[in-house]
């Protein structure tokens, strides 16, 4: 399998907390750095792991498009499987170790996501169905004590996150993709520079595999939530969750119905 992580001006540590994991797994073929950031960080220049290929893009090509140049590396290799993930996530060998060995059992299933949890151990709510555009103006701009019943809907709350189940919509801070899966629906969408890639990428290979929140393993995210601290952000979410709606449908989307979730038996 390859490992890509999209990075700018990321912090040193982060990225090597990430190395440090994922580095010594045997079956990890490569780790994929693909740089956004203004200048190209002498850091990243300089390692010389030989599992690591830094590409600086000297522009900031977006999230999706930034991984699509490892995934399409996956997919010219042949390679099982491919770990999109954030530098801001840290997990242990043995967890990615445990969900590749499910998903070896479980060829249907596309994408495989952990439980996230804040640093603090809290869940983060990251299922999710497939959104309205008012689930997500009542998520971003409704107190917390309005609309409560409709963003606990929206994240799925009431499954209680503690069994398998299918779900429509998985976050882009971890994703354990099947790269055969790949081949067949697309990678990411570059239209989309931020945001609601991951929403369309877990749509596409839900329509023809399972996308699964497997909590049996758990990760931790220092989730920055930067459109909540910048307007520049905010506007960035905005306009692309826009091109989102006009690809999949405002008021009608066929497969918002079916973003319902399933519970698995295992």
């Amino acid at each position: 399998m390859n490992v890509s992580v999209v990075t700018y001006n990321t912090p040193e540590d982060q990225i090597q907390r990430l190395l440090n994991t994922v580095l010594p797994m045997e079956w990890v073929r490569r780790v994929f750095i693909i740089d956004n950031s203004p200048k190209a960080s002498p850091y990243l220049s300089s390692l010389t792991e030989e599992k690591v290929t830094y590409r600086f893009n000297n522009a900031n090509l977006g999230y999706g498009k930034a991984h699509n140049i490892a995934l399409r590396e996956s997919v010219s290799q042949g390679a099982d499987y491919h770990l999109v993930v954030n530098a801001d996530v840290e997990f242990t060998a043995s967890a990615l170790e445990d969900m590749v060995l499910y998903m070896n059992r479980h060829p249907f299933v596309a994408l495989l996501s952990p439980k996230v949890l804040y640093p603090d151990g809290s869940v983060q709510y990251l299922c999710k169905q497939l959104p309205t555009p008012l689930d997500l103006f009542a998520r971003r701009f409704l107190p917390k004590s309005i609309g409560r019943d409709m963003r606990n809907r929206f994240e799925m709350r009431s499954s209680g996150y503690d069994h398998i189940m299918e779900v429509p919509y998985l976050s882009g801070c971890f994703m354990l993709l099947r790269v055969e899966a790949l081949r067949r629906v697309g990678l990411f969408d570059e239209r989309f520079f931020m945001y609601p890639e991951d929403i369309d990428l877990t749509r596409r290979l839900n329509q023809h595999y399972q996308t699964l929140f497997y909590p049996y393993q758990t990760i931790i995210h220092h989730h920055e939530q930067a459109s909540y601290k910048s307007l520049k952000m905010l506007w960035i979410h905005i306009v692309n969750m826009c091109r989102y709606f006009n690809k999949w449908g405002w008021i009608y989307d066929p497969d918002r119905p079916l973003g319902t979730q399933h519970e698995l038996n295992e």
